[in-house]
């Protein structure tokens, strides 16, 4: 599989489809999603970023950089002090991607550890890439692998990685990401609900390669889950500029702030807010300032809830986005979140 990350940093367990597969516009795959097709059997059309918004994006990094490189120092610290210096790290496409390109180079500059990374995919409501996993597995112990991710909305990739492990019991079925406001994985950076640059943009920060994709007609049985690489965007990539800017941050004294201990919160926030807002499918219920912002980059939300209408620092690009989608912005008193994004079925609308 083709990407703009470097060759010795992961390796992609992916089928390159690039060109067998017509990218649709989010409008026509919401439709879609919502009568019932699999996400996972579309491909999004993905567009640049305005230059308005990807200047939104270099503040963000200008403001996170630090933070994140905070985060990664915390999570490599308790993946060693769990899995040693034999760790393999297994990201889940492709926002896990760029984190685990962090952790390989936090390791190998503060332990001089060479760690294995590979990306694979998985996919809600279908599971993991077995294959993938089977060829990891084929060259290392399953005890030494670490799954990784960018962080927790809800949980539900921790839950889907649960169910889908129990095929291989001996191997760690949780995931270690930098920011876990959901209080759902094994290991975290920080349970404060904080923003990740890379989750400001879709490809162009993420190795330009595309959401993974599973349909029979086009990966087959022994094949590994699907991505595409968008050569168009070679010029316009962001992927390095992240890395690189997080990596210049690694030793820095950035604290986060004392997180309360999980009791049962999150997910009664998000009762809450579906209650509210008469929601009977959580999955249309997207909390969380990542999750809110990839709603707003390739799904169509009605409402984002924000816990402040003046936070320019860690909501600004989420301020850019709506008013270019023309979507509404609500304050709502989160204790957990600092922002939610709210989908609803088109068949209300």
């Amino acid at each position: 599989m083709r990407s703009s990350y470097k060759q010795d940093e992961v390796t992609l367990l992916l089928k390159d489809i690039t060109g067998l597969v017509e990218p649709l516009e989010n409008s026509e795959r919401e439709r879609f999603i919502q009568s019932g097709v699999h996400y996972s059997e579309m491909l999004p059309k993905e567009h640049l970023p305005s230059e308005a918004y990807r200047r939104t994006f270099l503040r963000a990094l200008e403001l996170y950089a630090a933070p994140t490189a905070k985060a990664v120092q915390l999570l490599c610290e308790a993946i060693a002090a769990d899995k040693g210096r034999d760790v393999v790290l297994v990201s889940l496409a492709r926002a896990g991607t760029p984190v685990g390109v962090l952790l390989k180079r936090y390791f190998r500059r503060a332990y001089g550890w060479e760690v294995p990374h590979y990306t694979i995919s998985i996919i809600r409501g279908k599971g993991i890439d077995k294959n993938a996993v089977r060829y990891i597995l084929e060259r290392y112990p399953a005890k030494s692998l670490q799954f990784v991710d960018g962080w927790t909305g809800k949980g539900a990739i921790q839950n889907q990685l649960r169910q889908a492990m129990k095929d291989f019991p001996e191997a760690d079925d949780t995931v270690a990401v930098l920011s876990d406001p959901a209080y759902a994985a094994g290991k975290c950076g920080t349970h404060e609900d904080f923003l990740i640059p890379s989750s400001c943009l879709n490809a162009t920060v993420s190795g330009l390669i595309s959401r993974t994709f599973y349909r029979r007609d086009i990966i087959g049985a022994d094949e590994f889950h699907g991505a595409a690489y968008y050569q168009e965007f070679e010029a316009d990539d962001l992927t390095e500029t992240f890395l690189s800017a997080v990596e210049k941050q690694f030793g820095c004294e950035y604290s986060f702030g004392n997180c309360p201990q999980y009791d049962q919160r999150p997910q009664e926030e998000i009762q809450e807010i579906a209650e509210k807002y008469h929601i009977e499918d959580i999955n249309f219920i997207k909390p969380g300032l990542g999750e809110a912002t990839r709603v707003l980059l390739r799904r169509i939300p009605w409402k984002i809830l924000v816990h402040s209408l003046e936070d320019n620092a860690y909501l600004s690009h989420i301020y850019q986005l709506a008013r270019e989608k023309n979507i509404a912005l609500e304050v709502y008193p989160f204790r957990c979140y600092k922002a939610c994004g709210l989908i609803r079925k088109l068949a209300d609308t």
